[in-house]
């Protein structure tokens, strides 16, 4: 991409400050976009018999000093965490232009027999509410492109009930929220890893993704990151309501 036009623009990253979500902010800030870097400084123990499957970065005011963005905490499982953090965010750099839904929620037990109510709310709270809420949100107050992060879970992926279909539900608001904002000029897509590589996958698990992926390994950040920024470049100008595989061949 000679110029992606992105120079300038105000950039909010949910969940911007460690694995997928810091690769997508840097990416951003390299095309001179200034970047809000959202984080959850603290949040409730898991309850009896869960285990979150996230950890919660330290390292946000850092990175985002590094970058010459802002850091802003706001926990998505509140109903109003959208509206208050785009108030932060306009007060610190202006209107948002683009919005990266990039962060998630994801715990186990997630299986079909530990399946509880309060298990399905947590997952949908965070990884498909707030993300149209923001969206909805971003589109209000004048932007015009919106990138939701997925996962190859939201297809098939065995032990992940609760979270696997909570991005199934974002991707579907995705395709929806395309139809809805494209007359009023906001672009919605997504992006869909496949196994990337930000700490959790075993050496031993990783020669058996190779195996398995046609590619021949696993995803590394900056994968997912340069593919966020060509959504949200000029050069995407005309791709809405898309889901984009980046898996290396992975769940095809």
């Amino acid at each position: 991409m000679i110029d992606t036009r992105l120079a300038g623009k105000v950039v909010l990253v949910t969940g911007g400050a460690g694995g997928i979500g810091a690769a997508i902010s840097r990416a951003f800030a390299a095309e001179g976009a200034r970047v809000a870097i959202h984080y959850l400084a603290a949040e409730p123990g898991p309850p009896d018999g869960a285990h979150w499957e996230h950890s919660l970065p330290t390292d946000a005011v850092p990175l985002a000093e590094e970058l010459g963005g802002v850091a802003v905490d706001a926990d998505l499982s509140e109903a109003d965490a959208p509206r208050c953090l785009f108030d932060d965010v306009e007060a610190a750099l202006g209107r948002v232009d683009v919005l990266v839904n990039n962060a998630a929620h994801r715990e186990s037990p997630d299986t079909i027999d530990r399946l509880t109510a309060a298990n399905l709310e947590r997952h949908y709270r965070v990884n498909a509410i707030a993300p149209a809420l923001l969206t909805a949100e971003l589109a209000r107050r004048g932007g015009t492109c919106a990138v939701n992060i997925s996962t190859d879970a939201a297809r098939a992926l065995p032990g992940k009930i609760g979270y696997g279909t909570s991005k199934a539900a974002l991707e579907a608001f995705t395709r929806a929220a395309a139809l809805d904002l494209g007359p009023r000029g906001v672009r919605v897509n997504a992006v869909a890893p496949g196994p990337v590589q930000t700490g959790w996958i075993t050496e031993d698990q990783v020669q058996a993704l190779t195996s398995i992926i046609p590619l021949g390994r696993v995803g590394d950040p900056a994968d997912v990151a340069d593919a966020v920024v060509f959504l949200a470049s000029h050069q995407a100008r005309w791709i809405t309501g898309q889901v984009v595989q980046v898996a290396g061949g992975h769940a095809l």
